[in-house]
């Protein structure tokens, strides 16, 4: 086993040696191109989809800010546009291919204006074929099992001058020492691991982002150390199923995720530490044990349900039952005093029928879930799922959504409201009013709080501060700071 890590670690620093290499050609490029236009050049980076897509997007920024580029938020004033895109649900490649296709003027405008698309949905083979044929001014493709070698890309881009396309079926590689440019200065998204194991009968993840792979313990202490020590407050660490993570360098996996997040925690520093998104097949004692005792652990534990019916659980490929889950849910809660539990839910998945649809009400009763994320069932095109017959109509599945949703408003308003009068904990987001002269703050549960200052002018950014609720709303809750 020492052997092989010793392999692997010098293989990552061979990979980002062999980009270095590329990134001092692209400069040299740019430095030349800069000279012509008399400017700058600029890199606009756009996310669709879940936050290890913004995770791996402040990778692609960091990379291209080492090569030379500006970041810069104006499509218009970007040399270089990377839509970083994802593949979970239809409706986010489907706004993705739509953006894509705003970009054609600004080729025309500039056609020195480069454009890559990256990431889940191009992975895919159908649209593949769509991007070829019908965006013939996208410069490159590039999938997830590329993302340190956007240097190298890049390169092949500039000095061919012909289309290039970085997609294959190669095991990804799990890769350290990437330059990263976050977007915030407080809060950071660290990736733990990669890919998933589970199948579920209608997710993609195992396809466009391949098996799963941990990071080693070493590296993920080491960036979230770096990370307190410069600052930052609110701490996610990220993973299909962070519960999977297993060190590499332990023989047996003894080293799971419950002994990461507990060295993690006994970091010195003022932070909070959150994580998503966790499969309730792998939630164990031992972390939930770790949550109700940790400080530093948030308040907070999201559980994808999908479906309260085990005959659909079965079919989604779910590995636990309604019945388990609530069991679990119901300890997490017990546990863990004060916990605010989320979780995600798809309506209509093939089959379902109202008697499902009535078990997935039952258990949003039950648990009382904080808030939830519910989406009307989408077809992924090669998955299991997609080939399932789906006898209920659109309309129906719509019906549906709009009960759950109804239903989860009066139980998320009754929830807050228990807040109104007591005076919380929470860190200050924000530099300035985001909202009617509200500053906005985050609480330990994932509850976004709007908050009015009283008899204080300084800058709260970044602080934790005691905010005193006057109301709430299904979605919110509001205040007052008075500085004591």
């Amino acid at each position: 086993m020492k052997e092989i890590l010793e392999k692997e670690n010098k293989d990552s620093l061979s990979a980002i040696e062999k980009q270095e290499e590329y990134a001092y050609k692209v400069r040299c490029i740019l430095e030349q191109a800069e000279k012509l236009r008399g400017k700058k050049l600029s890199v606009c980076v756009i996310t669709f989809g879940c936050q290890q897509n913004e995770a791996d997007s402040e990778k692609l920024v960091g990379q291209a800010v080492y090569m030379g580029y500006d970041k810069t938020s104006d499509l218009d004033d970007a040399d270089l546009i990377i839509y970083n895109t994802c593949a979970v649900r239809e409706h986010a490649e489907l706004r993705a291919l739509s953006r894509t296709g705003s970009l054609k003027h600004l080729k025309k405008k500039n056609p020195r204006l480069i454009i890559g698309l990256w990431g889940c949905m191009v992975t895919q083979d159908h649209r593949m074929n769509d991007i070829k044929t019908r965006y013939p001014y996208v410069d490159f493709v590039a999938g997830t099992n590329m993302l340190h070698r956007l240097p190298e890309i890049l390169y092949d881009v500039l000095s061919s001058h012909k289309r290039r396309y970085y997609v294959t079926n190669e095991p990804a590689d799990t890769v350290e020492g990437i330059p990263v440019v976050r977007e915030n200065d407080i809060k950071a998204y660290v990736s733990i691991m990669y890919g998933c194991n589970n199948f579920c009968t209608y997710c993609v993840v195992p396809y466009v982002r391949g098996r799963e792979r941990s990071r080693s313990k070493n590296a993920i202490i080491d960036e979230v150390r770096q990370l307190v020590y410069d600052g930052y407050r609110d701490i996610t660490l990220l993973g299909q199923n962070v519960n999977s993570y297993r060190d590499p360098e332990y023989e047996n996996g003894n080293y799971g995720f419950p002994e990461l997040l507990n060295e993690i925690c006994s970091i010195d520093g003022d932070f909070k530490i959150r994580f998503m998104t966790s499969h309730p097949k792998d939630a164990s004692d031992k972390l939930i044990d770790l949550m109700a005792h940790n400080s530093k652990l948030a308040r907070h534990f999201h559980l994808p349900l999908q479906s309260g019916s085990s005959d659909i659980l079965r079919k989604m490929n779910r590995k636990y039952s309604a019945e388990e889950y609530l069991q679990l849910a119901l300890k997490i809660k017990e546990k863990v005093p004060g916990i605010a539990l989320t979780t995600d839910i798809i309506v209509g998945f093939p089959g379902e029928t109202e008697k499902d649809f009535e078990c997935t009400l039952d258990m949003v009763r039950a648990v009382r879930f904080d808030s939830i994320f519910a989406f009307i069932y989408s077809p992924r095109v090669g998955t299991p799922a997609s080939k399932m017959d789906d006898p209920i109509s659109h309309e129906e599945k719509t019906e549906r959504m709009a009960r759950l949703l109804e239903l989860q408003t009066e139980i998320s308003a009754e929830i807050n409201k228990n807040y109104v009068g007591k005076t919380i904990t929470a860190l200050c987001e924000s530099h300035f009013p985001a909202e009617e002269d509200f500053y906005t703050a985050r609480t330990s549960e994932n509850k976004i709080v709007f908050f009015k200052k009283l008899n204080n002018n300084s800058d709260l950014y970044g602080k934790t501060i005691k905010i005193e609720i006057t109301r709430s709303t299904p979605a919110r809750l509001y205040g007052e700071y008075s500085g004591k």
